[in-house]
Protein backbone atom coordinates (compact mmCIF):
# COMPACT_ATOMS: atom_id res chain seq x y z
CA UNK A 1 0.00 0.00 0.00
CA UNK A 2 1.57 3.25 -1.11
CA UNK A 3 0.80 6.73 -2.26
CA UNK A 4 1.34 7.26 -5.99
CA UNK A 5 3.77 9.60 -7.69
CA UNK A 6 2.11 12.69 -9.24
CA UNK A 7 2.35 11.53 -12.88
CA UNK A 8 1.03 8.05 -12.07
CA UNK A 9 -1.78 9.41 -9.91
CA UNK A 10 -2.74 11.89 -12.67
CA UNK A 11 -3.03 8.96 -15.10
CA UNK A 12 -5.20 7.06 -12.63
CA UNK A 13 -7.50 10.07 -12.12
CA UNK A 14 -7.88 10.55 -15.88
CA UNK A 15 -8.59 6.84 -16.42
CA UNK A 16 -10.76 5.53 -13.62
CA UNK A 17 -12.97 6.45 -10.67
CA UNK A 18 -11.36 6.72 -7.25
CA UNK A 19 -12.92 4.87 -4.33
CA UNK A 20 -13.15 6.86 -1.13
CA UNK A 21 -14.76 7.08 2.30
CA UNK A 22 -16.58 10.20 3.50
CA UNK A 23 -17.29 10.75 7.17
CA UNK A 24 -20.43 12.45 8.41
CA UNK A 25 -19.39 13.33 11.96
CA UNK A 26 -22.33 14.24 14.16
CA UNK A 27 -22.00 15.45 17.75
CA UNK A 28 -24.38 14.75 20.64
CA UNK A 29 -26.29 17.97 19.77
CA UNK A 30 -27.01 16.67 16.25
CA UNK A 31 -24.59 19.12 14.63
CA UNK A 32 -22.37 18.10 11.71
CA UNK A 33 -18.62 18.68 11.53
CA UNK A 34 -17.32 20.29 8.34
CA UNK A 35 -13.87 21.51 7.37
CA UNK A 36 -13.02 24.32 4.97
CA UNK A 37 -11.13 22.59 2.12
CA UNK A 38 -7.51 23.57 1.41
CA UNK A 39 -7.13 21.36 -1.65
CA UNK A 40 -8.80 20.50 -4.93
CA UNK A 41 -11.29 19.17 -5.68
CA UNK A 42 -13.90 21.05 -3.61
CA UNK A 43 -11.30 23.65 -2.60
CA UNK A 44 -12.87 26.67 -0.93
CA UNK A 45 -15.96 24.82 0.30
CA UNK A 46 -17.04 23.41 3.64
CA UNK A 47 -16.79 19.64 3.28
CA UNK A 48 -17.01 16.47 5.35
CA UNK A 49 -13.75 14.72 6.30
CA UNK A 50 -12.69 11.69 4.30
CA UNK A 51 -10.31 10.38 1.68
CA UNK A 52 -9.52 7.67 -0.80
CA UNK A 53 -8.89 4.00 -0.21
CA UNK A 54 -5.38 2.97 -1.24
CA UNK A 55 -4.49 -0.07 -3.37
CA UNK A 56 -4.26 -3.24 -1.27
CA UNK A 57 -5.79 -1.45 1.73
CA UNK A 58 -8.87 -3.03 3.26
CA UNK A 59 -11.88 -0.81 3.89
CA UNK A 60 -11.41 -1.37 7.64
CA UNK A 61 -7.77 -0.28 7.48
CA UNK A 62 -8.64 2.70 5.29
CA UNK A 63 -11.33 3.76 7.75
CA UNK A 64 -8.84 3.67 10.64
CA UNK A 65 -6.15 5.52 8.65
CA UNK A 66 -8.56 8.18 7.41
CA UNK A 67 -10.17 8.82 10.79
CA UNK A 68 -6.73 9.22 12.35
CA UNK A 69 -5.51 11.52 9.56
CA UNK A 70 -8.70 13.59 9.32
CA UNK A 71 -9.97 13.53 12.92
CA UNK A 72 -6.86 12.93 14.99
CA UNK A 73 -8.19 9.69 16.48
CA UNK A 74 -8.94 6.21 15.25
CA UNK A 75 -12.51 5.05 14.75
CA UNK A 76 -13.47 1.61 13.45
CA UNK A 77 -15.84 1.00 10.58
CA UNK A 78 -18.02 -1.29 12.71
CA UNK A 79 -18.66 1.64 15.09
CA UNK A 80 -20.07 3.72 12.22
CA UNK A 81 -23.41 3.69 10.41
CA UNK A 82 -23.15 3.01 6.66
CA UNK A 83 -25.05 5.72 4.75
CA UNK A 84 -24.65 4.14 1.34
CA UNK A 85 -22.71 4.62 -1.90
CA UNK A 86 -22.50 8.00 -3.62
CA UNK A 87 -20.89 9.36 -6.79
CA UNK A 88 -19.04 12.67 -6.86
CA UNK A 89 -17.99 14.38 -10.10
CA UNK A 90 -15.65 17.39 -10.18
CA UNK A 91 -14.41 19.54 -13.06
CA UNK A 92 -10.92 19.77 -11.54
CA UNK A 93 -8.50 17.46 -9.76
CA UNK A 94 -5.98 17.52 -6.92
CA UNK A 95 -3.22 19.00 -9.14
CA UNK A 96 -5.30 21.79 -10.71
CA UNK A 97 -7.53 22.16 -13.71
CA UNK A 98 -7.59 20.35 -17.03
CA UNK A 99 -8.72 17.00 -15.65
CA UNK A 100 -11.97 15.92 -14.03
CA UNK A 101 -12.27 13.69 -10.97
CA UNK A 102 -14.82 10.93 -10.42
CA UNK A 103 -15.22 9.38 -6.96
CA UNK A 104 -17.26 6.40 -5.89
CA UNK A 105 -17.81 7.27 -2.24
CA UNK A 106 -18.82 5.10 0.69
CA UNK A 107 -20.56 7.36 3.20
CA UNK A 108 -20.41 6.63 6.93
CA UNK A 109 -21.84 8.40 9.97
CA UNK A 110 -19.89 8.57 13.23
CA UNK A 111 -21.29 10.13 16.40
CA UNK A 112 -18.59 11.85 18.45
CA UNK A 113 -18.02 15.11 20.32
CA UNK A 114 -14.64 15.79 18.74
CA UNK A 115 -12.64 18.78 19.98
CA UNK A 116 -12.30 20.80 16.75
CA UNK A 117 -9.42 22.88 18.13
CA UNK A 118 -7.19 19.78 17.91
CA UNK A 119 -8.02 18.64 14.36
CA UNK A 120 -5.32 18.27 11.66
CA UNK A 121 -4.96 21.01 9.03
CA UNK A 122 -3.63 19.10 5.99
CA UNK A 123 -6.98 18.96 4.16
CA UNK A 124 -9.01 21.62 5.99
CA UNK A 125 -7.77 24.96 7.33
CA UNK A 126 -10.67 25.51 9.73
CA UNK A 127 -13.51 23.47 11.21
CA UNK A 128 -17.02 24.25 12.33
CA UNK A 129 -20.03 22.44 13.80
CA UNK A 130 -23.09 23.16 11.62
CA UNK A 131 -26.73 22.77 12.57
CA UNK A 132 -28.30 20.69 9.79
CA UNK A 133 -30.66 23.44 8.61
CA UNK A 134 -27.76 25.92 8.52
CA UNK A 135 -25.62 23.44 6.58
CA UNK A 136 -28.32 22.84 3.97
CA UNK A 137 -28.94 26.59 3.49
CA UNK A 138 -25.28 27.62 3.24
CA UNK A 139 -23.93 28.09 -0.32
CA UNK A 140 -20.35 27.62 0.90
CA UNK A 141 -21.16 24.04 1.96
CA UNK A 142 -20.44 21.75 -1.00
CA UNK A 143 -23.47 19.96 -2.47
CA UNK A 144 -21.82 16.56 -2.00
CA UNK A 145 -21.60 17.18 1.76
CA UNK A 146 -25.24 18.26 1.84
CA UNK A 147 -26.26 14.90 0.33
CA UNK A 148 -25.31 13.10 3.56
CA UNK A 149 -27.75 15.24 5.56
CA UNK A 150 -30.65 15.47 3.08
Amino acid sequence: MAFLEKDVFSTVISSTPLVSIDLLIENSKGQVLLGYRNNRPAQGYWFVPGGRILKDETMDDAFKRLTLAELGEVFTRDSAQFLGPYEHFYDDYVFGEGESTHYVVLGYKVVSDIDISRLPSAQHNQYKWFDKAELLADDTVHKHSKWYVE
